[in-house]
Protein backbone atom coordinates (compact mmCIF):
# COMPACT_ATOMS: atom_id res chain seq x y z
CA UNK A 1 0.00 0.00 0.00
CA UNK A 2 1.43 3.38 -1.05
CA UNK A 3 1.20 5.90 1.81
CA UNK A 4 3.65 8.35 0.25
CA UNK A 5 3.05 12.09 0.31
CA UNK A 6 5.03 15.23 -0.49
CA UNK A 7 6.06 17.63 2.27
CA UNK A 8 7.99 20.81 1.39
CA UNK A 9 9.21 19.14 -1.78
CA UNK A 10 10.39 16.03 0.09
CA UNK A 11 8.93 12.61 -0.65
CA UNK A 12 7.79 11.03 2.63
CA UNK A 13 6.84 7.40 3.25
CA UNK A 14 3.60 8.46 4.98
CA UNK A 15 1.86 11.69 6.10
CA UNK A 16 2.41 11.44 9.89
CA UNK A 17 4.99 13.94 11.15
CA UNK A 18 5.49 14.63 14.88
CA UNK A 19 5.41 18.38 15.43
CA UNK A 20 7.72 20.42 17.64
CA UNK A 21 7.58 19.03 21.19
CA UNK A 22 9.76 17.91 24.12
CA UNK A 23 9.86 14.43 22.54
CA UNK A 24 12.45 15.59 20.02
CA UNK A 25 14.73 16.94 22.75
CA UNK A 26 15.78 13.40 23.61
CA UNK A 27 17.57 11.23 21.05
CA UNK A 28 16.01 8.03 22.40
CA UNK A 29 12.42 9.32 22.16
CA UNK A 30 13.14 10.75 18.71
CA UNK A 31 14.36 7.33 17.62
CA UNK A 32 11.21 5.74 19.07
CA UNK A 33 9.12 8.11 16.95
CA UNK A 34 11.00 7.04 13.84
CA UNK A 35 10.62 3.36 14.77
CA UNK A 36 6.88 3.92 15.25
CA UNK A 37 6.61 5.14 11.67
CA UNK A 38 7.19 8.90 11.77
CA UNK A 39 7.97 10.05 8.22
CA UNK A 40 9.84 13.18 9.35
CA UNK A 41 10.42 15.05 12.60
CA UNK A 42 10.01 18.70 13.57
CA UNK A 43 12.54 19.59 16.27
CA UNK A 44 11.76 21.28 19.56
CA UNK A 45 11.80 25.04 19.03
CA UNK A 46 14.68 27.41 19.57
CA UNK A 47 13.13 30.44 21.28
CA UNK A 48 13.98 34.05 20.57
CA UNK A 49 14.06 34.81 24.30
CA UNK A 50 16.83 32.26 24.88
CA UNK A 51 19.09 33.86 22.28
CA UNK A 52 18.26 37.43 23.26
CA UNK A 53 19.00 36.80 26.94
CA UNK A 54 22.35 35.20 26.15
CA UNK A 55 23.26 37.96 23.70
CA UNK A 56 22.57 40.54 26.41
CA UNK A 57 24.61 38.60 28.97
CA UNK A 58 27.54 38.21 26.58
CA UNK A 59 27.33 41.89 25.66
CA UNK A 60 27.51 42.87 29.34
CA UNK A 61 30.38 40.45 29.88
CA UNK A 62 32.53 41.82 27.08
CA UNK A 63 31.80 45.42 28.12
CA UNK A 64 33.20 44.49 31.51
CA UNK A 65 36.02 42.52 29.87
CA UNK A 66 37.60 45.56 28.20
CA UNK A 67 38.08 47.07 31.67
CA UNK A 68 39.60 43.91 33.16
CA UNK A 69 43.16 42.61 32.69
CA UNK A 70 45.26 39.91 34.28
CA UNK A 71 48.62 40.50 35.90
CA UNK A 72 50.45 40.21 32.58
CA UNK A 73 48.22 42.86 31.06
CA UNK A 74 46.22 40.42 28.90
CA UNK A 75 42.44 40.35 28.82
CA UNK A 76 40.81 37.76 31.04
CA UNK A 77 38.97 35.45 28.63
CA UNK A 78 36.25 33.02 29.73
CA UNK A 79 36.21 29.31 29.12
CA UNK A 80 34.52 28.32 25.86
CA UNK A 81 30.86 29.21 26.24
CA UNK A 82 28.11 26.93 24.98
CA UNK A 83 25.05 29.01 24.16
CA UNK A 84 21.48 28.01 23.36
CA UNK A 85 22.17 28.16 19.63
CA UNK A 86 25.26 25.96 20.09
CA UNK A 87 23.22 23.41 22.03
CA UNK A 88 20.52 23.48 19.38
CA UNK A 89 22.93 23.00 16.50
CA UNK A 90 24.71 20.14 18.26
CA UNK A 91 21.37 18.44 18.96
CA UNK A 92 20.36 18.91 15.31
CA UNK A 93 23.59 17.23 14.21
CA UNK A 94 22.98 14.33 16.62
CA UNK A 95 19.43 13.87 15.29
CA UNK A 96 20.64 13.91 11.70
CA UNK A 97 23.33 11.36 12.56
CA UNK A 98 20.89 9.06 14.39
CA UNK A 99 17.74 9.26 12.27
CA UNK A 100 17.13 8.29 8.66
CA UNK A 101 14.08 10.57 8.26
CA UNK A 102 14.11 14.31 7.43
CA UNK A 103 14.63 16.66 10.38
CA UNK A 104 12.95 20.07 10.33
CA UNK A 105 14.37 22.76 12.61
CA UNK A 106 11.95 25.10 14.39
CA UNK A 107 12.38 28.76 15.36
CA UNK A 108 9.89 30.48 17.67
CA UNK A 109 9.88 34.28 17.92
CA UNK A 110 7.87 37.45 17.46
CA UNK A 111 10.72 39.65 16.18
CA UNK A 112 13.59 39.10 13.79
CA UNK A 113 16.32 40.72 15.85
CA UNK A 114 17.45 37.79 17.96
CA UNK A 115 17.91 34.81 15.68
CA UNK A 116 17.98 36.06 12.12
CA UNK A 117 21.77 35.86 12.12
CA UNK A 118 21.72 32.18 13.06
CA UNK A 119 19.47 30.68 10.39
CA UNK A 120 22.37 29.96 8.03
CA UNK A 121 24.04 27.93 10.80
CA UNK A 122 20.91 25.79 11.04
CA UNK A 123 21.05 24.98 7.34
CA UNK A 124 24.79 24.31 7.53
CA UNK A 125 24.18 21.88 10.42
CA UNK A 126 22.02 19.69 8.20
CA UNK A 127 18.39 20.72 8.71
CA UNK A 128 16.23 19.48 5.84
CA UNK A 129 13.81 22.40 6.26
CA UNK A 130 12.94 25.18 8.68
CA UNK A 131 9.64 25.89 10.44
CA UNK A 132 9.07 29.52 11.43
CA UNK A 133 6.69 29.92 14.35
CA UNK A 134 5.96 33.65 14.65
CA UNK A 135 4.25 33.47 18.03
CA UNK A 136 3.05 37.06 18.12
CA UNK A 137 0.09 38.36 20.11
CA UNK A 138 -0.81 41.95 19.13
CA UNK A 139 -1.66 43.81 22.34
CA UNK A 140 -1.10 47.48 21.43
CA UNK A 141 -4.07 49.44 20.16
CA UNK A 142 -1.78 51.14 17.62
CA UNK A 143 -0.89 47.83 15.94
CA UNK A 144 -3.16 47.22 12.96
CA UNK A 145 -4.01 43.99 11.19
CA UNK A 146 -1.81 45.18 8.33
CA UNK A 147 1.09 45.53 10.76
CA UNK A 148 0.62 41.96 11.99
CA UNK A 149 0.45 40.57 8.47
CA UNK A 150 3.55 42.55 7.50
CA UNK A 151 5.46 40.95 10.39
CA UNK A 152 4.85 37.49 8.94
CA UNK A 153 5.65 38.52 5.37
CA UNK A 154 8.80 40.43 6.35
CA UNK A 155 10.02 37.60 8.56
CA UNK A 156 9.58 35.08 5.76
CA UNK A 157 11.22 37.31 3.15
CA UNK A 158 14.25 38.00 5.34
CA UNK A 159 14.75 34.35 6.22
CA UNK A 160 14.28 33.11 2.64
CA UNK A 161 17.09 35.40 1.49
CA UNK A 162 19.49 33.51 3.77
CA UNK A 163 18.42 29.92 3.08
CA UNK A 164 18.17 27.41 0.27
CA UNK A 165 16.27 24.78 2.30
CA UNK A 166 12.43 24.87 2.33
CA UNK A 167 10.67 27.17 4.81
CA UNK A 168 7.23 26.54 6.33
CA UNK A 169 5.30 29.18 8.27
CA UNK A 170 3.30 28.07 11.32
CA UNK A 171 0.25 30.32 11.43
CA UNK A 172 -2.46 31.23 13.91
CA UNK A 173 -6.09 31.16 12.81
CA UNK A 174 -6.90 34.75 13.78
CA UNK A 175 -6.16 36.46 10.48
CA UNK A 176 -9.12 38.32 9.01
CA UNK A 177 -8.67 36.33 5.80
CA UNK A 178 -6.74 33.11 6.18
CA UNK A 179 -6.81 32.28 2.43
CA UNK A 180 -5.44 35.69 1.45
CA UNK A 181 -2.69 35.49 4.06
CA UNK A 182 -1.63 32.05 2.88
CA UNK A 183 -1.67 33.21 -0.74
CA UNK A 184 0.51 36.22 0.10
CA UNK A 185 2.97 33.96 1.93
CA UNK A 186 3.08 31.73 -1.13
CA UNK A 187 3.87 34.76 -3.30
CA UNK A 188 6.60 35.78 -0.82
CA UNK A 189 8.30 32.41 -1.22
CA UNK A 190 6.88 30.17 1.50
CA UNK A 191 7.20 26.48 0.71
CA UNK A 192 4.39 25.57 3.07
CA UNK A 193 2.13 26.61 5.92
CA UNK A 194 1.25 24.75 9.10
CA UNK A 195 -2.35 25.31 10.24
CA UNK A 196 -2.84 26.21 13.06
CA UNK A 197 -0.71 27.40 15.95
CA UNK A 198 -2.29 27.34 19.42
CA UNK A 199 -1.99 30.38 21.67
CA UNK A 200 -1.92 29.14 25.25
CA UNK A 201 -4.42 30.97 27.45
CA UNK A 202 -3.45 32.08 30.99
CA UNK A 203 -5.84 31.90 33.92
CA UNK A 204 -6.17 33.78 37.22
CA UNK A 205 -5.64 32.33 40.67
CA UNK A 206 -8.67 33.55 42.63
CA UNK A 207 -6.81 33.40 45.96
CA UNK A 208 -3.57 35.18 45.05
CA UNK A 209 -5.02 37.07 42.04
CA UNK A 210 -1.89 36.10 40.13
CA UNK A 211 -2.06 35.54 36.38
CA UNK A 212 -1.19 31.87 35.96
CA UNK A 213 0.35 30.42 32.78
CA UNK A 214 -1.06 27.03 31.86
CA UNK A 215 -0.67 24.42 29.16
CA UNK A 216 -3.52 22.17 28.14
CA UNK A 217 -3.14 19.45 25.58
CA UNK A 218 -5.26 19.74 22.46
CA UNK A 219 -8.39 17.71 21.79
CA UNK A 220 -9.69 16.13 18.60
CA UNK A 221 -12.30 18.87 18.32
CA UNK A 222 -9.55 21.41 17.57
CA UNK A 223 -8.58 19.52 14.41
CA UNK A 224 -11.86 20.63 12.81
CA UNK A 225 -10.59 24.21 12.54
CA UNK A 226 -7.58 23.09 10.48
CA UNK A 227 -9.77 20.70 8.50
CA UNK A 228 -12.14 23.46 7.44
CA UNK A 229 -9.52 25.94 6.27
CA UNK A 230 -7.42 23.31 4.52
CA UNK A 231 -10.58 22.35 2.65
CA UNK A 232 -10.86 25.93 1.35
CA UNK A 233 -7.15 26.22 0.55
CA UNK A 234 -6.52 22.88 -1.13
CA UNK A 235 -7.53 23.96 -4.63
CA UNK A 236 -6.47 27.60 -4.36
CA UNK A 237 -2.78 27.44 -3.44
CA UNK A 238 0.20 25.35 -4.53
CA UNK A 239 2.31 25.19 -1.37
CA UNK A 240 2.44 22.41 1.23
CA UNK A 241 -0.51 22.30 3.63
CA UNK A 242 0.37 20.83 7.00
CA UNK A 243 -2.40 20.22 9.55
CA UNK A 244 -1.50 20.75 13.19
CA UNK A 245 -3.39 20.89 16.51
CA UNK A 246 -5.92 18.25 17.46
CA UNK A 247 -4.81 15.21 15.47
CA UNK A 248 -5.23 12.42 18.03
CA UNK A 249 -7.01 9.55 16.33
CA UNK A 250 -7.14 7.63 13.07
CA UNK A 251 -10.35 9.49 12.24
CA UNK A 252 -8.74 12.89 12.88
CA UNK A 253 -5.85 12.13 10.52
CA UNK A 254 -8.09 10.76 7.77
CA UNK A 255 -10.43 13.77 7.84
CA UNK A 256 -7.52 16.16 7.54
CA UNK A 257 -6.11 14.23 4.60
CA UNK A 258 -9.51 14.00 2.90
CA UNK A 259 -9.84 17.77 2.96
CA UNK A 260 -6.38 18.19 1.45
CA UNK A 261 -3.61 18.15 4.05
CA UNK A 262 -0.27 16.95 2.71
CA UNK A 263 0.92 15.94 6.18
CA UNK A 264 -0.64 15.61 9.62
CA UNK A 265 1.38 16.86 12.58
CA UNK A 266 0.91 15.10 15.90
CA UNK A 267 1.98 16.38 19.31
CA UNK A 268 -0.48 16.20 22.23
CA UNK A 269 -1.55 12.64 21.38
CA UNK A 270 2.09 11.51 21.43
CA UNK A 271 2.84 13.33 24.69
CA UNK A 272 -0.19 11.68 26.26
CA UNK A 273 0.11 8.17 24.82
CA UNK A 274 3.79 7.86 23.92
CA UNK A 275 5.59 7.52 20.56
CA UNK A 276 3.99 4.10 19.97
CA UNK A 277 0.62 5.80 19.46
CA UNK A 278 1.81 6.99 16.06
CA UNK A 279 2.14 3.38 14.93
CA UNK A 280 -1.43 2.64 16.03
CA UNK A 281 -2.76 5.61 14.04
CA UNK A 282 -0.78 4.58 10.98
CA UNK A 283 -2.09 1.01 11.15
CA UNK A 284 -5.65 2.28 11.53
CA UNK A 285 -5.25 4.47 8.45
CA UNK A 286 -3.96 1.53 6.43
CA UNK A 287 -6.89 -0.62 7.56
CA UNK A 288 -9.38 2.09 6.54
CA UNK A 289 -7.74 2.37 3.12
CA UNK A 290 -8.00 -1.38 2.61
CA UNK A 291 -11.67 -1.35 3.56
CA UNK A 292 -12.36 1.49 1.12
CA UNK A 293 -10.32 -0.08 -1.66
CA UNK A 294 -7.64 2.62 -1.84
CA UNK A 295 -4.18 1.55 -3.00
CA UNK A 296 -2.53 4.91 -2.38
CA UNK A 297 -2.93 8.05 -0.35
CA UNK A 298 -3.21 10.17 -3.47
CA UNK A 299 -6.47 8.44 -4.43
CA UNK A 300 -8.40 10.15 -1.63
CA UNK A 301 -6.18 13.04 -0.55
CA UNK A 302 -8.16 16.26 -1.08
CA UNK A 303 -11.21 14.42 -2.40
CA UNK A 304 -13.48 16.16 0.12
CA UNK A 305 -11.99 19.64 -0.20
CA UNK A 306 -14.37 22.56 -0.64
CA UNK A 307 -14.01 22.37 -4.42
CA UNK A 308 -14.45 18.59 -4.55
CA UNK A 309 -17.07 17.96 -1.84
CA UNK A 310 -20.56 16.81 -2.82
CA UNK A 311 -21.98 19.51 -0.55
CA UNK A 312 -19.40 22.35 -0.45
CA UNK A 313 -21.88 24.72 1.20
CA UNK A 314 -21.57 22.66 4.39
CA UNK A 315 -18.12 24.18 4.90
CA UNK A 316 -19.48 27.72 4.90
CA UNK A 317 -22.52 29.69 6.09
CA UNK A 318 -25.07 27.06 5.07
CA UNK A 319 -23.61 24.76 7.70
CA UNK A 320 -24.33 27.38 10.38
CA UNK A 321 -27.93 27.88 9.28
CA UNK A 322 -28.66 24.16 9.07
CA UNK A 323 -27.27 23.52 12.54
CA UNK A 324 -29.46 26.22 14.07
CA UNK A 325 -32.57 24.83 12.36
CA UNK A 326 -31.87 21.31 13.60
CA UNK A 327 -31.12 22.25 17.21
Amino acid sequence: MNMQTTYLGMQLKNPLVPSSSPLSKDIDSAKKLEDAGAAALVMNSLFEEEIRMEDEMLDDFFKHLVKTTDIAGDRVLPDIMCTAIDDYLMHLIRLKTTLDIPVIASLNADTLSAWVGHVSEIEESGADALELNVYHIPTRIEESSADVEALYIDTLTTIKEKLTIPVVMKLPSQFSSVPNMVYRLQQAGADGVSLFNRFYQPSIDLDSLDVMPQIRLSTSYESLLSMRWIAFLRDQVKLTLAATSGAHTVEDALRLLLTGADVVHMCSALLKNGPEHLSEVLKGMQQWMEEKGYDSLSQFQGSVSHAQAANPAAYARANYLQLLKNW
